[in-house]
């Protein structure tokens, strides 16, 4: 019987959904292999989201200090390392993010665990750890081994865990932890949180997403299919060709160089499906693709596919939406 910690991700007082993907990996590893979960908080006095871990969690150790409101690599880093110098486990989940992509490196360093970044899946065979990584933009998935640790440290991409809606709660009682007495002084100074400007749609979120690519032919036709999907309900989003030709925002763009969306339906019009793009929807529900070559690679990992015009299949479901 092992351990898997899971370090908790949160800004601004709110948890972060890589988190609840993480627990939720961790906790079907924990059930199937019988290992304890343990979530690892770092935060400030009284922080409103920790009956929400424990919820998730065999157990949650929480670092109280209000120093600790904001990340600081150097101060997790530190207080990781003592905590696996005591209790050895198996398994320690970090987000891939800002947070991870700091803090994951250096705490491999510092333990001498083994790390590997960017993971979208994590299986257990003979008792070992072992990740599934996409290479070459996501062309490639990769399944990849550790040389023999005591221990091993994994980042877990954003979006390549759906967590169920409905949770059988853990309960996880809740130990409080002192930081180390002398700490290392940060390298870093935390001044202020600036919201990067996400724009005024956060596509990650959305249930339903409707994604344009090149097929969409002129900047005109966008208003066309965004003002489909208002009508029923989605989200507009769109491939990397629409934003290079700014018809749309960045922040709009769904794929490697873009965000990672997890959608119970993503309907795709006039998007060919590069494999940049496909690694973005990994995620993804149910995929319905609208594409007028029926050799678009889309097809391949759609659930659903129409061979036609995007514009006729837009019509057909206006006037659906008209007579209902």
């Amino acid at each position: 019987m092992g351990e898997i910690l899971v370090v908790v991700e949160h800004r601004q007082e709110e948890v972060r959904d890589i988190t609840f993907e993480m627990l939720f990996k961790a906790g079907e590893l924990c059930k199937k292999f019988s290992h304890t979960l343990t979530a690892v908080v770092f935060g400030g006095k009284d922080e409103p989201f920790m009956d929400e871990i424990a919820k998730r969690s065999d157990n949650v150790i929480y670092y109280e200090d209000d120093r600790l409101k904001e990340f600081s690599a150097d101060v997790y880093k530190e207080c990781l390392n003592g905590l696996i110098e005591e209790s050895r486990p198996l398994i320690t989940l970090i987000g891939h993010s800002s947070w991870g992509m700091d803090l994951a490196p250096a705490l491999s360093v510092k333990t001498g665990y083994p790390l590997a970044t960017d993971c979208v899946d994590i299986l257990m065979e003979e008792g070992h750890p072992k990740v599934i990584r996409q290479v070459y933009s996501g062309k490639v998935f990769q399944k990849m081994s550790f040389k023999e640790s005591d221990g091993y440290i994994i980042t877990v991409r954003p979006g390549s865990f759906q967590p169920p809606e409905t949770i059988e709660e853990k309960n996880g009682g809740v130990v409080k932890k002192d930081l180390p007495g002398e700490l290392p002084e940060s390298r870093k100074t935390f001044i202020k949180f600036v919201d990067s400007g996400a724009g005024d749609v956060d596509i990650t979120q959305a249930d339903l997403l409707v994604s344009i690519g090149r097929g969409i032919g002129e900047a005109e036709n966008v208003e066309v299919i965004k003002a489909l999907a208002e009508r029923i309900g989605g989200v507009l989003a769109c491939s990397r060709p629409v934003v290079d030709k700014n018809w749309l925002p960045k922040y709009y763009q769904v794929g490697t160089s873009g965000k990672s969306v997890k959608p119970k339906v993503y309907l795709a019009f006039g998007i060919s499906g590069a494999f940049q793009h496909l690694a973005g929807i990994t995620g993804a529900g149910t995929v319905i693709a609208i594409n007028k070559d029926q050799r678009a690679p889309i097809f391949r990992v759609a659930d659903y596919g129409v061979v036609d015009d995007l514009f006729k299949i837009a019509g057909a479901i206006e006037e659906q939406l008209n007579e209902g």
